[in-house]
């Protein structure tokens, strides 16, 4: 399969070349340093156990109509970058070609072949006016959840620091479409690549059990500057992060959300990552624009939708917000 990597970052490095040395036709869209990298020299992949695995084969352009056509199109992008493409990402499209959706937090497609009261309504935290939703055709996209954790720690070189699933579902899955030929053929391509790919009968229920965590620990993280262990072992913490939880569980169910595991399993779940940096803090860190809206103003725009209160959560919100525009602030060329 042809496969183009929108965002070659830490997952979309760990993604691309595992699937380029698992035989796939693998094409970077890259830019600047990284861009220069993976021409150069391949993309190269650390192992948790200290070994590397090298992509030689895999390519990299800055243009996407260079690129041209794709069987799949991996958007690992910040969700606040996809607006920032979509006016060259249609040169990746074929009629067949699937985009797969790899995005932290709330997606734009939430609402889209879901069925129910709110079908089709766009998110304006994440989507303003629907303009993704326009530019993109639901019926190409696949949903995922991506649980491995990893950085790049110098152009065209990724550190895996744990984790290899990546669960997909059809948007319209959970109104008895889950297993398309097409899903079927990406999960198995993944698997050749030695990913876990399992198809998801309700892939918003499982985005939410990621969700759940990342909208209390990515701003307390960038808030405290502490990592995943220190936040779930100070009590102070650990009893906020349960409480914007809670909040969380109570909108997500009016919205036919079903949750497996419980506050504490979720949150013991994050305290076994250990001393691991959110990927908000390292934005911070690194003074890039935070994930802010799809992490936490989405989940307060769908506490407005379904009139559930979620104070814990604004407030939470609103320190975060004025930590970015600081930092938007202080980034600004002089």
């Amino acid at each position: 399969m042809k496969f183009a990597v929108v965002g070659a970052g830490a997952i979309g490095g760990l993604l691309g070349s595992r699937l380029s040395l698992a035989g796939e036709e693998v094409v970077f869209i890259a830019r600047n340093q990284n861009l220069a990298a993976i021409q150069r020299n391949g993309f190269r992949l650390l192992l948790e156990d200290g070994s590397e695995l090298h992509a030689r084969q895999a390519r990299a352009v800055q243009s996407m109509a260079e690129a041209g056509p794709q069987d799949v199109v991996l958007l690992t992008l910040k969700a606040h970058q996809v607006s920032e493409v979509l006016p060259d990402l249609r040169a990746l499209f074929g009629p067949q070609t699937l985009l797969v959706s790899m995005i932290n937090g709330l997606p734009w497609w939430y609402f889209q072949k879901s069925g129910g009261a709110y079908e089709g309504r766009s998110l304006e935290s994440v989507d303003p006016g629907g303009l993704i939703a326009s530019q993109i055709e639901a019926e190409r996209i696949i949903g995922s959840v991506v649980y491995p954790a990893a950085e790049l720690i110098e152009p065209g070189v990724v550190r895996l620091i744990e984790g290899n699933r990546f669960s997909l579902g059809e948007l319209d899955a959970s109104l008895g479409n889950p297993r398309t030929p097409r899903i079927e053929a990406l999960s198995q391509a993944l698997m050749r690549a030695g990913f876990k790919a399992p198809v998801s009968k309700d892939i918003r229920s499982e985005l939410w059990v990621k969700l759940w965590g990342n909208l209390c620990f990515n701003p307390i993280s960038a808030l405290s500057h502490a990592t995943l262990e220190d936040i779930c072992r100070f009590g102070p913490t650990r009893e906020l992060a349960a409480a914007m939880m809670a909040e969380a569980q109570t909108l997500a169910e009016k919205l036919g959300v079903t949750f497996k595991v419980s506050i504490e399993q979720r949150i013991a779940g994050a305290e076994a990552v250990g001393a691991h940096k959110t990927s908000m803090l390292q934005d911070l860190e690194r003074g890039r624009a935070l994930e802010l809206e799809a992490l936490v103003g989405s989940v307060l725009e769908l506490g407005r939708i379904t009139n559930t209160p979620t104070p814990h959560i604004g407030a939470i919100y609103a320190v975060t917000a004025l930590l970015a525009q600081t930092q938007a602030s202080l980034n600004k060329p002089r």
